[in-house]
């Protein structure tokens, strides 16, 4: 083998090795219709509603997973429909969308977010990401299987989205994890999960004014 075709082997096989070992990789055939991760199922018609307060103001989150999907960087997600009351008036909407591998994790492929005004009029879009635009990538956000160390990016697009996790505590029925971000080096949250639910609490402990829990889970 000549020097040049040599140099040229080597390049191919460490091409062959770096694709191979992409953890975000997001090709169309690892993903499954179904989401039914023991700890974060989003069965269509179920219908999560929260309450208590963020800055000193009282809140309702009510989350609805829906029967659509919308295919996204090769991926079909789920679409899940997030509205924010704070003071009884509709604060913030968003979509988001999730799909799950043949293994078991569920993905985040991202979000489109709309902050409101008290006219209902969009005053912010910031935090909206999309999987496979302007350089977004989907992270994985509850793993098939999550252990106590484990950790993860759920949010990948520098400068906008950048949401990690860390699992604190699992046991039979329940699970503890804590959220942070890059862009907010002061603020640290905590999740609470229940096996067959998905996530019954959700505050903040650090840096931040924040606390929903679980108070309704059913179908629409």
């Amino acid at each position: 083998m000549t020097p040049r075709a040599l140099v040229l082997a080597v390049l191919a096989a460490l091409l062959v090795s770096a694709c191979g070992s992409n953890e975000h990789s997001a090709a169309p055939k690892r993903f499954v219709s179904r989401i039914d991760n023991q700890w974060f199922p989003l069965s269509p018609g179920t219908r999560l509603v929260y309450r208590g307060a963020k800055d000193g103001r009282p809140a309702r989150d009510v989350v609805t997973v829906t029967d659509r999907t919308r295919v996204i960087d090769g991926a079909r997600c789920t679409v899940v429909r997030d509205l924010l009351y704070l003071d009884g008036r509709l604060a913030e909407r968003t979509t988001d969308w999730y799909a799950q591998d043949r293994a078991g994790n569920v993905w985040y492929f991202g979000e489109a977010t709309a902050e409101l005004d008290a006219k209902g009029r969009v005053k912010s879009t910031e935090g909206s990401w999309e999987s496979g635009v302007d350089g977004a990538k989907a992270g994985i956000f509850m793993p098939a299987s999550p252990k106590v160390g484990q950790s993860g990016v759920q949010e990948i697009y520098k400068g906008h989205a950048e949401d990690h996790f860390q699992v604190l505590r699992v046991s039979a029925s329940k699970l503890l994890t804590k959220e942070w971000t890059p862009l907010e080096p002061g603020v640290l949250d905590q999740k609470s999960y229940m096996r067959g639910v998905g996530t019954v609490k959700e505050e903040a402990v650090r840096g931040g004014n924040e606390r929903l829990v679980l108070v309704s889970f059913g179908r629409l």
